[in-house]
């Protein structure tokens, strides 16, 4: 109720913002290319509606902008809490934007012959978080702007991330540039039937992955059979501009994402059971709901069946973490322990060793 005349009645005090109407839903990016095809600023500069920018947000985005016109920059996101709104720091270090093959977004360390001597200077990063960046509007719709056939939202990050690497530009981090943003807990509206997150990352990948799509397909085979719809334009537009291929951007930009991301993964050192022998106890996930103590259990195995039991079969992989699962089907969560005292737990995986780091002596 406050969208409407209590809206219009606010913003009249700010005379340089409009607030421009589309006559039905046409989801986050559709209405973010009638937004840039308005705008008539030299820069462009998205933000998600649960946004709150921090102070001299802009200037570090536009002097880099300034410097190099073919340049997306992207502000640093740190947290504001969907409960009381504390705004808090983003965790850990600065680290670059990438993606594993099943699409979705990873931030790994930034390598150190990317590193500068002042840790406030900005980065270059392989894709971006989401939605949060400034450029130059005539660059932008000189890439084309948004693919318009990508739905709602989802995977615009990657096709406009690939873009501009492949295509002539280049984008980056910036440090001093901070915007708090809202994670919500649950999607507080309906997606209408028929759009899917899995077809705009089926048509970022027939666009512009080349054959390294078919890694997305390996992991995702009901991938393969979804229509991207028409992507001629988007074809037309890459050769146009004479864009690289992805083998390039995998090379040149993205070169370290397959340390952490392999492509094709190598095989786990083991799996199967965890037993304890003096006790003849199995190490049970069904008790390990994601932050909660991993426990002991009668070995399934043992029994009647003869046979696993999914809850009792987990793999050591090659990032020396241990998941729950066989080698094809592990879940997301992996043997957690802050210290060599505390109780294992399973939390969410994050493939930087340290607190999930297991070591393996036959």
């Amino acid at each position: 109720e406050h969208l409407k005349e209590k809206l219009e009645e606010y913003m009249v005090r700010f005379a340089k913002v409009r607030i421009v109407r589309t006559r039905k839903r046409e989801g986050l990016i559709r209405t973010r290319l009638l937004g840039a095809s308005l705008a008539r600023g030299e820069v462009l500069t998205f933000l998600d509606s649960h946004c709150e920018v921090n102070v001299n947000w802009l200037p570090p985005l536009l002097n880099q902008i300034a410097l190099n016109h073919k340049t997306i920059v992207c502000p640093m996101i740190d947290v504001i809490d969907h409960n009381h709104f504390g705004y808090e720091a983003q965790a850990g270090d600065a680290m670059r934007g990438a993606f594993d093959w099943e699409m979705y977004y990873k931030r790994i360390p930034i390598p150190p012959e990317l590193q500068r001597a002042d840790p406030s200077d900005p980065f270059e990063s392989p894709v971006m978080a989401g939605g949060l960046f400034a450029v130059n509007r005539k660059w932008f719709w000189e890439l084309g702007g948004y693919d318009p056939g990508l739905e709602i939202w989802g995977g615009e990050q990657y096709e406009i991330s690939f873009k501009v690497w492949m295509c002539g530009g280049g984008m980056f981090d910036v440090p001093c540039s901070r915007v708090g943003h809202i994670y919500r807990k649950y999607v507080p509206y309906k997606v209408p039937s028929g759009t899917s997150l899995a077809r705009n990352l089926k048509r970022v990948a027939e666009t512009w992955m080349d054959e390294f799509a078919e890694y997305i397909y390996q992991r995702r085979p009901e991938y393969r059979h979804l229509s991207t719809g028409d992507i001629s334009a988007q074809k037309e537009l890459r050769k146009h501009l004479k864009c690289k291929d992805f083998k390039w951007f995998m090379a040149a930009v993205a070169w370290d994402v397959p340390k952490y991301y392999p492509p094709v993964e190598p095989p786990p050192a083991a799996w199967g059971e965890i037993r304890n022998v003096a006790a003849n106890l199995c190490v049970d996930s069904k008790h390990g709901a994601t932050g909660t103590e991993l426990r002991l259990d009668t070995c399934v195995k043992d029994g009647s069946e003869r046979t696993w039991s999914h809850e009792q079969l987990f793999t050591f992989g090659w990032r020396e973490d241990i998941r729950p699962g066989e080698p094809l089907h592990t879940r997301k969560f992996c043997f957690d322990a802050i210290s060599h005292s505390s109780p294992v737990t399973l939390y969410d995986c994050h493939g930087m060793k340290g607190n999930q780091h297991w070591s393996y002596r036959k």
